[in-house]
């Protein structure tokens, strides 16, 4: 447990994670019915882009900070504003120094009959975390293995909602554990939406992990993965991923039009681009 996102916050992974998660809430809240997001690995909630962690890295700057106030197209602008206006909202003076992780960006995104249930299981940072939303009705926070909440808060009792998965990647088979959590999960909450986060490595094994999600056989798996630059042997994170089980159904379409953009406003060298596959179909 030594991963420390205070020093990750706001960059590129973010910035695909972060606006597609603000897509979804935004499609659950067409219905009026209540939903739960449930996120497995919540961090501290909320990022202070001024502190000696994320100044050190300056991770932001390529991410974030490239993407706030640049010049895009309607339709790119449009994908992003759930995502932005949150981040804005923290920020009323201006400037980018407050940055929500995951669970202040859902909270900031609920409605009042909506819940998020945030799962960590550093004790530090589940104290933080606590700490983020004192008092908050709408909120319970779990220190708790990730992984193990996937049998135990599922399904939820709103019988709606969105799966977050966004592990550290700091210990072997961690996609492994993607694959056996999502067999778990889905037998209990069929129709929910999951979204699962990875990194994108010169030694990811992405094809492996595409057969496995394909023989799971989970109607609707959507992959999306952006290249900051070509996926080489140097060390580092080359790209983003995220696997979508359940998408809304608008998603797909709107990531097709507008990853290419993002791609070209992330870039960090040749060999930056995106890719949109449905892995699995309709059943």
């Amino acid at each position: 447990m030594n991963y420390r996102h205070s020093y990750h916050a706001g960059n590129f992974a973010d910035v695909l994670k972060h606006a597609v998660l603000a897509q979804i809430i935004t499609y659950l809240k067409r219905k009026d019915q209540a939903f739960r997001v449930i996120d497995t690995h919540a961090g501290i909630g909320l990022y202070d882009l001024s502190s000696v962690e994320a100044q050190k890295t300056g991770e932001w700057r390529d991410g974030i900070g490239r993407v706030s106030g640049a010049e895009q197209s309607s339709e790119l602008k449009a994908f992003l504003a759930p995502w932005l206006e949150a981040v804005a909202t923290l920020n009323p003076e201006g400037g980018l120094l407050h940055y929500p992780g995951s669970p202040k960006l859902t909270r900031s995104l609920l409605r009042k009959q909506d819940r998020l249930t945030a799962i960590e299981l550093h004790p530090e940072d589940a104290r933080q975390l606590r700490q983020v939303f004192d008092g908050d009705y709408q909120v319970r926070v779990i220190e708790l293995d990730g992984w193990l909440s996937l049998g135990a808060h599922l399904p939820p009792k709103e019988k709606r909602g969105l799966v977050l998965i966004d592990p550290p990647f700091e210990e072997a088979g961690e996609y492994d554990r993607m694959i056996d959590g999502l067999a778990r999960a889905t037998r209990r909450f069929p129709g929910g939406t999951y979204m699962l986060w990875h990194p994108i490595k010169a030694d990811s094994a992405l094809g492996a992990f595409d057969k496995k999600l394909i023989a799971l056989a989970r109607p609707r798996t959507l992959t999306v993965r952006l290249l900051t630059r070509a996926n080489q042997t140097a060390p580092g994170l080359n790209g983003t991923g995220l696997v979508i089980i359940n998408p809304p159904f608008t998603l797909e379409a709107e990531l097709r039009q507008v990853l290419p953009e993002l791609a070209g406003l992330l870039s960090q060298g040749p060999g930056a681009g995106s890719e949109v596959r449905l892995l699995v179909g309709e059943s």
